[in-house]
Formats: structure tokens, sequence, C-alpha cells
């Protein structure tokens, strides 16, 4: 029986993510992938926001993504556009690039840090007991694991097997996607009508002053509305020539089906995280519309926030209730994305009174403090995690400072591309004495002297020292005193080395 620490059912961006960051870590990993190969079929997410380019730089490979995307102001809410231009960070933008894209840099990164990849093969049940989680696989053998983690998408085999419930919403709306050769040029661009909204576009396109240029030929990609809600049964290219008739008046000659699918407005949300040694990450632990881009996003962030924690358990530097604070931290921004997403749909309802609630919800945004508060949220780039009352940094996400240290200016980003928490001093050198952590953070002496600015909520006084954890946020804020200090090193990195 083949034996791994950690089993990832899964090798989308959330699997592939949770991969590389237990890799850092050191620890024995593999994913499974019922998929062939690598090849993805259909468009699936579009781009990533700026808290995931933020994510990607600590780990020192956000340029790979730069180079082949699209910058472009990606953030919006309801269809309105909101610009995070002003925001103070290295990534005030979005960028456009197909989820393909996306999965294969992430591949190529997992290859580097030696992590295997099976491809072709499901899993198809599991059991688990004290020691481990035994995974049956489509191919009749069995894996060994310490811990299973289910990335396998919103029909997740392992939350259903592991019995979680699946609370949420039922779908409302139903829309077909597709990729489709058309006899006649369509009507490229976005569409709101009596339905709903539908969209149609080339694979290929560029951005230039913020307006989506298509490429001249081509597949055309389809987002139609449908006339009725439809929740079961495979789509066929008649299903969507109807649905282009309904809307446009003509189904443009479409032909050639390359590929199709359904998706609804259905949001539900997993009960919980964990359950013993089964963990839920990305689309197996929450689903919800598409609006606004969130989906793969939330995932990588998942994944970046488990991945640390359940290394350090692995490894027996951390007590297992470590975990539990994966589900504490990530369940509430999850749920924040299905209110947000539930919203969106609701403001796209195509009646006369819904189009003016939507028009005074747009002015709104146009408004300084809304749009800022918006932006955030949708940005990823406001989100702060409850570690009780302090600093207004105790939580957030820790900015990406240009530090004056002992080895000359440096990057605080760079200081995380290893996954290994920080102990950042920016007072008196040598002022902290935390030898019994001293194998696990990297304890920095350094000077910063401008501004402390955060997006949303501004100007923050300078704090003289934080700790920060792998993923990025900040868990303690102190000074001199140095007040809290042992008690955040042992929640979050373990009790203290014997001497």
């Amino acid at each position: 029986m083949r034996k791994h620490a950690v089993v990832i059912a899964g090798g989308g961006p959330t699997g592939l993510m949770l991969a590389g960051e237990l890799a850092l870590a050191g620890v024995d990993v593999a994913i499974i992938e019922r998929r062939p190969n690598q090849e993805l079929i259909g468009w699936r997410a579009g781009g990533l926001h700026a808290r995931t380019i933020e994510i990607l730089d600590q780990r020192g490979i956000a340029d790979r993504f730069l180079s082949q995307g699209q910058i472009a102001q990606v953030a919006s809410f309801a269809s309105v556009r909101l610009d995070i231009s002003d925001f103070p960070t290295r990534h005030n933008y979005g960028l456009g690039l197909r989820q393909k894209h996306i999965e294969r840099i992430l591949a190529d990164w997992l290859c580097e840090l030696d992590v295997p990849i099976q491809y072709g093969i499901e899993v198809i049940g599991f059991s688990q007991h004290d020691d481990g989680v035994d995974v049956q696989l489509s191919d009749g053998t069995t894996l060994q694991a310490s811990y299973l983690v289910g990335c396998d998408g919103g029909r997740s085999l392992i939350r259903k097997a592991a019995d979680i419930d699946f609370p949420g919403w039922d779908a409302t709306v139903s829309n077909l996607i597709a990729e489709v050769d058309m006899a006649e040029e369509p009507e490229l661009g976005i569409r709101h009508d009596t339905l709903g909204m539908h969209s149609l576009g080339r694979f290929e396109y560029e951005i230039r002053d913020s307006k989506i240029i298509y490429a001249n030929e081509g597949p055309i990609g389809v987002m139609v509305t449908e006339r009725q809600l439809r929740t079961s049964g495979e789509p066929t290219l008649d299903d969507l020539r109807n649905a282009l008739i309904a809307v446009y008046g003509t189904d443009y000659g479409a032909h050639n089906l390359r590929w199709i699918s359904r998706f609804t407005d259905a949001a539900r949300q997993a009960a919980a995280y964990r359950k013993g040694r089964i963990l839920l990450a990305g689309d197996a632990a929450h689903v919800h519309p598409p609006d606004g881009g969130q989906g793969l996003n939330i995932g990588v962030q998942d994944a970046v926030n488990l991945g640390w924690k359940l290394a350090q358990v692995i490894k027996g530097i951390s007590p297992d209730h470590l975990l539990d604070s994966y589900h504490a931290e990530r369940h509430p921004i999850a749920a924040r994305v299905l209110r947000n997403t539930m919203a969106s749909v609701a403001l796209r309802r195509p009646d006369d009174r819904t189009k003016v609630l939507r028009d005074t919800v747009a002015e709104l945004l146009e408004m300084e403090e809304p749009r800022k508060r918006y932006a955030g949220m949708m940005s990823g780039l406001d989100i702060c995690y409850d570690f009780g009352e302090g600093h207004p940094l105790l939580g957030r996400r820790m900015p990406d400072l240009d530090l004056l240290t002992a080895h000359g200016p440096q990057r605080l980003f760079t200081l995380l591309h290893g996954a290994k928490p920080v102990l950042l001093n920016l007072g008196e050198p040598r002022g902290f004495h935390v030898a019994p952590w001293k194998d696990r953070i990297q304890l920095i002496d350094a000077r910063y002297a401008s501004p402390w600015d955060l997006p949303v909520i501004g100007a923050v006084d300078a704090p003289s020292a934080v700790l920060i954890r792998p993923d990025g946020y900040v868990a303690w804020v102190g000074g001199v005193a140095q007040t809290g200090l042992i008690e955040a090193l042992t929640t979050w990195f373990g009790p203290a080395a014997a001497s």
C-alpha cells in the first residue's frame, strides 16, 4: 500500500496550490485527478483578483502569471466596475487569464517541487481511522494517508462520503455556457434583457483602455440565460440554439459544438470544512454563482490558509486542533461570498423595479466610501480574521513593505517565498529573544520609514513589531514589552521547544 502524508483529490487550482504549499513545507503530498491529462475542457474561471496575485507574489511566482495574462480592473459588484488603482498594494489590479493557463503554470511549479500528479484516476471511497485514511482509487489500488483533502469540486465525492452537510439556496435561474462555431458574425459583448444577462465572445482577446477587444476569427464562447430554469440533464446543441434564438432572434448558424455545460445560481456551503482527517477546500466546500469571479480566488486562498497548518500538524510542530482554525477563518469568508453573489444575481433580474434598484446601487458605488468597501471585498484585500481586539493590522494581510535590512533593501513578500513565518522587528535590533522557536520562524530586524496604509481602512499607526504567518496574515502586533508574543507563537507555531 503506497503511503503519502496527504492525498489531495482534485487537480484544479485549489488542489494544485495546496500541494505546492505542503511541498514547500517538506510534506509528502500527492494529487489524484480524474481527468486523463492536464487539458481542461471549457473556459471556467477567467482571471485573478488582487489578493490572489499578492499570495502568488508571496511565493515568488506571481510574475509567471502576470507575464501571460492581461492586467485590468476586474473587481465588480452587480456588473458595476470597481476601480482599485488607488489601493495601497503593489498589485492594485486584477489579471485576465483563463483557468487552463492558471492550472498549467501551477502544475509547472509543482513539477519543480517534485509533487506527483496522477491523472486518469479517481478517488471512489475512503475509510478513516485513528492513524490515517485508506483511500480507494478507481484503478483498484489503495493509498494510505495521514489526511485526505477534497478539492474535487461542487459535486465533491469526498464531501458526500464524509457525510458533511451542504446547506444553502436552490437555483432560481440557469445558464448555458459553450464554445461553438457560428456561420454568421454574432453580436459580441454583454447583453441585458428581460431574460437576464448574456455574453458572446472569442477565446482570444486583448484588454485596451479597460475594454475587451476580441479576435477577428475563431470559435465563439457563449453564455446565455435560459428561458426556464433547468437543473438536470446534459445540455445539447439544440438547447443552445433555442436559447440563442430566444435572446438574439437567431442562433447565428451555430454548429460544431466543442463543449457545453450548464450552471445555476445555486449557493451552498459545507457545514464543516473538517471531519476528522478529512478536509474540504475550494468548490468542494462552497459553490455559488460566478458573479464577481470569486470562486477560483477564494479556493486558492483556502489552500494557502490550510497548507501551512496541515504541514505543522503532520510534522508534530502544532497540535491537531490547529486545523480547527481553518474552518473558523475560511468559512465566514465563503459565507460572505455566497451573500454577495446572491445579491448580485438578485440585482441582475430584468424587471423594471429591479433595474431601478440596480441603478441606485450603481450610483452609490460611485461614492468613495462604498466603492472602497465593496472593491476591498471583491478583490479580497479587506479580509480580516478575528484574532481579537488590537492594532488594525491584527488579522489582516501584511503589506509588501520595502524594508531596509542588514543585507540591504528587501521586499517583505520575498521573506515569505519559502512559506515560513516571520517575526519582523522594526525597533531596536536584537530586541527579541525567541530561541525556542528559532527553527520555526525567521527573526528579521529591519527599518521602514514610510507611512502605513491599508486598503479600505487607510492609514494606521506604525507598529514596532509584527508576527506574520506563512499565509501573509498578521498574527501579533506589539512593541518592546512583547506582551502576548509568547501566546501568539504558541498558538500558531506550536509550544516552545525543549532547551
